[in-house]
């Protein structure tokens, strides 16, 4: 089967209420803002961490710590969704975020600096959108140097995170600097490749968290790769790309499980056994949608519509409306392919998923007494995702986007 039925739950047949969305959208800026103290930041969610002993010490990176709130809430402001009520960006502030995040890294800060969700450069690159000075372009680029032979050859901790950060600044700024670093990044990834010979499709190894793994997903594997490869693809050499598009193109139509019309992919290019397939964004077919939505030409059309088709038919979540793993990441497939496809029922399906990832967010808020401040595992993450869903658009948060980095 191509995902686990106790996972998920049944869609919740609500009609799509654009106040209500607004409603939510200020629900959750409100209450983070509220619940915010520059002591404490905001106070950790028990499904994101183990609260042993009654601690309550925040929580601070990009993806699921205080970093990632105030991206979260300054994008918001930025695109019209929400007033605040106070500056989170200021200097003082981020100095103090980056040192609480030092310490939660411990020992292994200076080796994670360059980690695109968990470690200073995302802070660095919060700094810089509100203020670029050529000292944080300096540092930026030394983190992601440095970051080059990370052994996770991932997008949480690894160099296709910092190639990401490349093309946004890249983005941003319009300096070739980073075009450079972003080119010298992907040649040691190509270099980095290797053959299976059973699957007959290149991949990566991840060295991540003790072991050695082969994840082909879209947080840490072969396709969160793809990702910023498909975004920047104009700043290779033409022949560079045209052997990246091949070799993506590839590896997921090789690595896809099909039944009937509907496809999922597996975590891991040689799959655990006994591990039934997931079906959200870090492991399976969302993430596979989300990160290749911008692929051009036709090859994956057929692969992309048939996931959606599998997501529709798994059903939201049931771990809540987050992006990473609940019913907002899952959402966000069927904005990519209405951008893709301009064909208006994957804009419906979303927006219905939208709906019952409010009557999520409502009954996770009452059963833990607090709203989960996060950006990719929780509530901010997922009211981006309301936003997107009323405008029609499908920029998922700080992949795709990173406010303060339009094009120069």
């Amino acid at each position: 089967m191509l995902f686990d039925p106790a996972r998920h739950e049944a869609l919740q047949p609500m009609q799509w209420d654009e106040a209500k969305v607004r409603a939510c959208i200020a629900w959750i800026a409100d209450d983070a803002e509220s619940k915010f103290t520059a002591q404490d930041w905001w106070p950790p969610h028990p499904h994101d961490v183990e609260l042993r002993d009654g601690s309550r010490t925040p929580l601070t990176p990009l993806y699921f710590g205080a970093c990632g709130v105030v991206w979260a809430l300054h994008y918001l402001q930025d695109v019209g969704a929400v007033r605040l009520r106070r500056n989170y960006r200021d200097g003082a502030l981020l100095a103090d975020l980056l040192a609480r995040n030092n310490a939660w890294l411990g020992d292994e800060a200076t080796m994670h600096a360059g980690s695109f969700m968990m470690g200073e450069l995302p802070i660095r690159l919060l700094e810089f959108a509100a203020q670029p000075r050529p000292d944080l372009a300096d540092r930026m680029a030394e983190l992601i140097v440095g970051n080059f032979e990370h052994p996770a050859r991932e997008l949480m901790w690894g160099s296709p995170g910092s190639l990401l950060a490349a093309y946004l600044l890249h983005l941003r700024t319009g300096d070739t600097r980073w075009a450079n670093l972003f080119r010298s990044t992907a040649t040691m990834l190509w270099s980095q490749l290797l053959w299976s010979d059973e699957f007959s499709c290149h991949y990566w190894t991840q060295d991540l968290y003790g072991s050695q793994s082969t994840y082909i997903d879209a947080v840490h594997g072969f396709v969160a790769t793809a990702l910023p490869l498909i975004l920047g693809r104009a700043l290779l050499a033409e022949g560079d790309w045209v052997a990246w598009q091949g070799c993506i193109e590839n590896t997921v139509s090789r690595t896809a499980s099909r039944e009937g019309p509907h496809v999922n992919w597996r975590a891991r290019l040689a799959p655990l056994p006994n591990k039934p397939l997931l079906m959200q964004y870090c492991h399976g077919a969302p993430g596979f949608v989300v990160c290749l939505a911008d692929m051009p030409g036709h090859a994956l059309d057929d692969l992309l519509v048939a996931a959606g088709e599998a997501i529709w038919a798994a059903g939201p979540l049931n771990k809540g409306s987050n992006l990473c793993h609940g019913t907002g990441g899952n959402g966000y497939a069927f904005l990519k392919l209405y951008a893709r496809t301009r064909d208006v029922m994957w804009l419906q399906r979303a927006r219905a998923f939208a709906m019952h990832g409010i009557a999520q967010t409502e009954a996770e808020t009452l059963r833990h007494g607090q709203m989960r401040y996060s950006l990719w595992t929780g509530d901010p993450g997922f009211a981006i995702f309301l936003w997107d869903c009323l405008r029609g658009r499908a920029e998922f948060p700080t992949l795709d986007v990173f406010h303060g980095f339009a094009a120069a």
